[in-house]
């Protein structure tokens, strides 16, 4: 005995229920009104009730057809949506990737990785909205964002772009031979810091230190608010004051001697930094490129670096 096909009629049957009549459906399937009606049929016979009321003019469900609707329509959502991406992971990726950037990691994983996943994908327009303040990624639209990991929420898929990187306190060494050098984080009340303001909050950031495993923090005093990233360091090198960053931020700096650091023993080590996004988000493949190649340039940029 031949097996009976359990979703056969099936699309028939959505077909005429999403338009209340044979004939559109037959147009919608690209088949007879006939075929459509036949395997109505088949499928009602099946079932052992009817599924619409006909007349001359109208085609309604009955009870019966509405309650198998109701629980098919879940399903066939995700029926569809599961064949839109199979058939978009097809196409070549592109449209537009708003991404939520903050300014130091663009110098870091950002700015070197784009040139190459231009020429990969050129049907990919980048937008870069750099902004330090934490940012609703799905509430303000963007396909994703990068931060330091502390600061993304726990419902967010996270890529590792960079190892976890220590704060430090760095100055010329033209500040320290005519300031001396802080020994401990109190003694930056004696000399002038560099400061940075949040663009968004406009709030002052407090430099973090830690004591006996326990995290603190300072606002120490100067005479230079600013609020971009990377001119607090261009100004450290000039020797106008003391500056607060990330050992990767001022990596070549210290590797050359532009920039000492002092206070060491006293300051914090964190996560690094993440490219986050909504879970639903990465089936997108103009997204999907995008983690496929930070990932690719995370393992040349920081082989050291545990997986990203």
């Amino acid at each position: 005995m031949a097996r009976i096909d359990r979703f056969t009629g099936l699309s028939e049957f959505l077909a005429v229920a999403g338009h209340a009549s044979f004939r559109a459906a037959a147009a919608e399937l690209q088949v007879t009104p006939a075929a459509v009606s036949q395997a109505v049929r088949a499928l009602e016979l099946r079932l052992g009730q009817p599924l619409f009321q006909r007349t001359t003019r109208t085609v309604t469900l009955t009870d019966a057809g509405a309650a198998l609707i109701e629980r098919l329509r879940p399903a066939t959502g995700e029926i569809d949506e599961a064949l839109d991406i199979l058939a978009a992971q097809r196409r070549r990726p592109a449209g537009h990737l708003r991404l939520s950037v903050p300014r130091i990691a663009l110098d870091l994983a950002v700015v070197p990785a784009l040139a190459d996943f231009r020429r990969a994908y050129p049907d990919i327009v980048v937008e870069l909205d750099v902004n330090d303040a934490l940012v609703d990624v799905a509430g303000e639209r963007f396909d994703a964002g990068i931060r330091i990991g502390e600061f993304i929420e726990r419902d967010m898929v996270a890529v590792r772009l960079t190892p976890a990187f220590r704060w430090v306190v760095v100055g010329a060494p033209s500040y320290f031979a005519a300031r001396g050098r802080p020994q401990v984080p109190q003694d930056l009340t004696g000399h002038d810091c560099i400061r940075y303001r949040y663009p968004t909050a406009r709030s002052i950031y407090r430099w973090q230190f830690q004591r006996q495993g326990r995290d603190y923090s300072l606002d120490p005093p100067g005479g230079i608010i600013v609020n971009d990233h990377l001119t607090v360091i261009r100004l450290a090198r000039t020797g106008v004051g003391l500056a607060y960053t990330a050992d990767l931020v001022a990596a070549c700096e210290l590797a050359s001697g532009e920039l000492e650091e002092v206070l060491a023993p006293h300051l914090p080590t964190k996560a690094g930094l993440f490219l986050y996004f909504p879970a639903k988000n990465q089936e997108q493949p103009k997204l999907r490129a995008f983690i496929d190649a930070m990932t690719r340039f995370a393992r040349v940029a920081w082989p050291s670096a545990p997986a990203p």
